[in-house]
């Protein structure tokens, strides 16, 4: 399925609540779905009341989902732009339509094409833990057990709500997704082997989610954190979207900058080959991530399905990565014994994620810290690629 139309159908089939918000800024929105921030609440409903079905308020969140009736004949994405006072408008208001996001996506797919089986990798040899301790937040599809993980800590905290639920529709083969949160873990720990890992389920195996379901996650991951007392160092979004005007959502923006205040966000650069920003990773507060093509000795360069532009800060290796990844059949006969290799900037993002905290352990400093040092300008600079973080490169 890495046919565009063929994508979109499918999305669109398996999920009738989706809209296609066709055009220059081609996006994909829940339908009939208004995102508020909590203190513009009433002021937008009040505004929109003649279109408005049912109001929700999500106290722990700050924000206010608004249903528009479906019998109303107005468009979200329109709406939204009128509420906001129109092109070229300074926002009085924190509305946006419920886009919706993927893995690392291209505008309707996962990764960048699907994994292929890989040989057994040796595990990453974690080393006494003499240093700072860095706790890597991963928000994705979830963990499946797999041997590098279920002898550590981390995986021992991990609950029946953060484990991958695989082959949801039972016929036996893979979802686009499956395992993505798995492989994204492996990569993070083959950069920083000591790294304890928090797991958070926000994608299903499809790789959907849409940006009230990415707020609930932050907000879980963060209040699972602090009632155990601990740090959420470095925070790994694989995911994305584009948004319906090129412009942040402001909700959004609002709980990133809200994580960014105590911890190091990354996220990937996005699959399409474009410089449209891509959300959250266009964001000031994130550390946007690119793919580096396989390295053939030329130097290194942009993997052709990696997005590029002004926003993006970093370029890792993001083609062709091994990891750990499911023990799964399929029907077509491809067989996956625990490991894959698999290509999208979802996976190079984890590779800065984990170089990040291996940093941090190695040097006893904060991730804020780290990642100004790895992101030193004096290191490799590729325009509109950022500083290259790879094992050849800073």
């Amino acid at each position: 399925m890495r046919d565009h139309a063929a994508r979109l159908a499918r999305l669109l089939e398996t999920h009738p609540d989706v809209v296609h918000v066709e055009g220059a800024t081609e996006a994909l929105i829940k339908k009939d779905e208004l995102l508020v921030l909590g203190a513009h609440a009433d002021a937008v409903h009040e505004s929109a009341r003649r279109w408005v079905d049912s109001r929700e308020d999500f106290a722990d969140l700050g924000v206010a989902r608004l249903r528009l009736r479906a019998d109303a004949g107005v468009d979200a994405a329109g709406l939204v732009h009128d509420l906001r006072g129109g092109a070229g408008a300074h926002r009085r208001v924190s509305v946006t339509p419920n886009h919706v996001l993927r893995g690392a996506p291209d505008m309707t797919g996962g990764p960048f094409g699907p994994p292929a089986p890989a040989a057994q990798l040796a595990a990453p040899a974690a080393g006494p833990e003499t240093g700072r301790r860095a706790v890597v937040g991963i928000l994705d599809t979830g963990i499946d057990p797999h041997p590098w993980f279920t002898g550590s800590k981390w995986y021992g905290a991990c609950t029946p709500d953060e484990y991958e639920v695989l082959d949801p529709s039972a016929d036996w083969d893979l979802d686009s997704e499956s395992g993505h949160g798995t492989f994204i873990a492996g990569v993070v720990l083959q950069q920083a082997p000591n790294a304890y890992l928090r797991v958070e389920r926000v994608l299903g195996t499809d790789g959907v989610a849409d940006e009230l379901e990415l707020l609930r996650g932050l907000a879980r991951i963060q209040a699972r954190a602090a009632a155990a007392a601990d740090r959420l160092d470095v925070v790994n979004l694989s995911l994305g979207c584009f948004t319906f005007d090129d412009r942040p959502s402001p909700v959004l923006s609002h709980a990133v900058a809200h994580l960014a205040r105590h911890s190091v966000i990354v996220a990937a650069a996005g699959n399409d080959g474009s410089d449209r920003p891509y959300w959250p990773a266009a964001l000031k507060d994130v550390t946007a991530v690119a793919a580096l093509a396989a390295e053939d000795g030329d130097g290194p360069e942009r993997a052709s399905f990696s997005n590029y532009g002004w926003w993006v800060d970093a370029a890792a290796p993001g083609d062709k990565v091994s990891s750990c990844f499911l023990t799964h059949g399929r029907e077509n006969g491809e067989d996956f014994h625990g490991y894959a290799t698999w290509s999208g900037t979802s996976f190079a993002a984890p590779y800065v994620a984990g170089r990040i905290a291996a940093l941090m352990a190695d040097k006893d400093m904060s991730a804020h810290d780290a990642v100004r040092q790895l992101l030193d300008p004096a290191g490799t600079h590729i325009p509109d690629l950022g500083v290259v973080v790879s094992a050849n490169g800073h």
